[in-house]
């Protein structure tokens, strides 16, 4: 397993001369502000789940400049709307980095728009904190994931759902794009290594903004209606949850008939929803805003402040954007300098607190540590816990499960600073980007 990797890895490095890197760094000015990036969309079908995540930034850096800023000086936001679009997600990181001169960004949700930006952040070697869970399978020198790898949500989702509900049948339903497609691969692959048969397994893929799903539902229910516990495990994303859920009260699907269990419908999504129809259906996360913690309680009360709205909620990619941002200022006091390639080398090893009541480390892979937990809806919103990890878990960057990935590891620490190190064949380079 991964743990073995790493002690494989260790050895292998001793006789692997580092591989060459050259990055056009540019040139820093001393600036009056320290500009930070923000890359989420305000409109299309994915403004549902990224504004707050805009929010979120300015929160924190208003709150960061209230300290006294960082290197003696005030933190800047240049907050940016790709609208939803995929290609214009690369043009506006390119505006933020050779334009607006941000010394880190921090934004995307889905997997097709961090996809777009890669090769803006690796060309003009810049940096991006990416606070979504999304499918594995990439180690970046440029991005930090701090959304939850397959591992930290997928794999111990279906865990729970095989273990503690007899679910036999599975239904994997998910939005038409990269992460929906690469989780499913990974986690068909693993529903048979634990036995379940081929025909058990039922895929079904719609696009961004679906709303018709009644054929889909119906389908659904006859697939679950062959005598063994169904379940749904759902990566749709966006706007498209909302006529989805509907349609499941719609045919009399309940909960304890046929449970859901998604890993893109947070508070936010609830928020101000008719949430009847997905009373106890479940949720997949590494945060609930009703976790009961000292920290937490502090977040939630002054995220209410800032934002002048007792009803405004908190969710998992907020605190996943609050750990990155805390890395980031305290790899950058470690370096004293926002110069992207100093702040790269510090940030690993580098731990803060998370909201859960423990601190979250930031790995070799550009990964963090997360612990997971499995939530049930709630008639006002929110989540009550059902089932969480002992402790806390390391984000694997490349799945156990598919033959392409499960000899591969990333290390970007000196000498190995590869994203894709082929244990087996003891080189760099084996698949993806390194």
């Amino acid at each position: 397993m991964r743990g073995s990797f790493y002690g494989i890895k260790t050895m292998l490095a001793a006789s692997v001369l580092a591989t060459s890197m050259s990055f056009a760094v540019p040139s820093y000015a001393q600036e009056e502000t320290i500009k930070v990036g923000i890359l989420h969309s305000l409109s299309g079908t994915m403004a549902i789940s990224e504004t707050t995540l805009k929010d979120t930034m300015l929160f924190l850096i208003d709150e960061q400049n209230k300290k006294g800023g960082l290197l003696g000086k005030k933190l800047e936001a240049v907050v940016v709307d790709p609208a939803s679009d995929w290609p214009l997600f690369a043009e506006k990181a390119r505006e933020l980095i050779s334009v607006n001169k941000v010394s880190a960004v921090f934004g995307c949700w889905t997997s097709v728009s961090r996809k777009s930006v890669l090769p803006v952040f690796e060309e003009l070697n810049n940096i991006l904190f990416y606070p979504v869970q999304y499918e594995g399978e990439e180690s970046q020198r440029n991005v930090f994931y701090t959304g939850a790898a397959p591992n930290q949500q997928a794999i111990p989702a279906v865990d729970y759902l095989m273990n503690d509900e007899g679910v036999e049948r599975w239904v994997l339903a998910g939005t038409d794009y990269v992460y929906p497609q690469t989780t499913n691969k990974i986690l068909q692959a693993y529903l048979e290594s634990k036995g379940v048969a081929k025909e058990d397994i039922m895929v079904n893929y719609t696009p961004f903004g679906h709303s018709d799903w009644q054929t889909i539902v119906t389908d659904i229910k006859n697939f679950g209606s062959a005598g063994k516990k169904t379940a749904v495990v759902s990566t749709i994303n966006g706007d498209a949850n909302v006529p989805f859920y509907k349609e499941l009260a719609n045919q009399g699907i309940k909960a304890e008939d046929i449970p859901v269990v998604a890993f893109s419908v947070g508070e936010e999504e609830l928020a101000g929803l008719d949430t009847a129809p997905l009373v106890g259906h479940l949720t997949a996360w590494n945060y609930f805003q009703s976790v009961d913690t000292p920290e937490n309680a502090d977040f939630i009360a002054k995220w209410k402040e800032y934002t002048k709205n007792p009803d405004r909620v908190t969710n998992d990619p907020m605190e996943a954007h609050v750990i990155g941002f805390n890395m980031w200022i305290k790899a950058v006091e470690k370096a004293g300098t926002t110069e992207p390639d100093a702040v790269i080398d510090s940030i690993i090893g580098v731990s803060v607190p998370n909201l859960t009541g423990g601190y979250s480390a930031m790995m070799p892979n550009h990964h963090i540590t997360k612990p997971v937990l499995i939530g049930e809806i709630q008639a006002d919103g929110q989540m009550e816990t059902v089932w969480q990890t002992s402790g806390l878990v390391v984000g694997d960057e490349w799945s156990d499960y598919l033959p392409d990935s499960k000899d591969l590891i990333a290390d970007w620490r000196a000498p190995m600073s590869c994203g894709n190190f082929n244990v087996a064949a003891g080189k760099c380079g084996g698949k993806g980007t390194n």
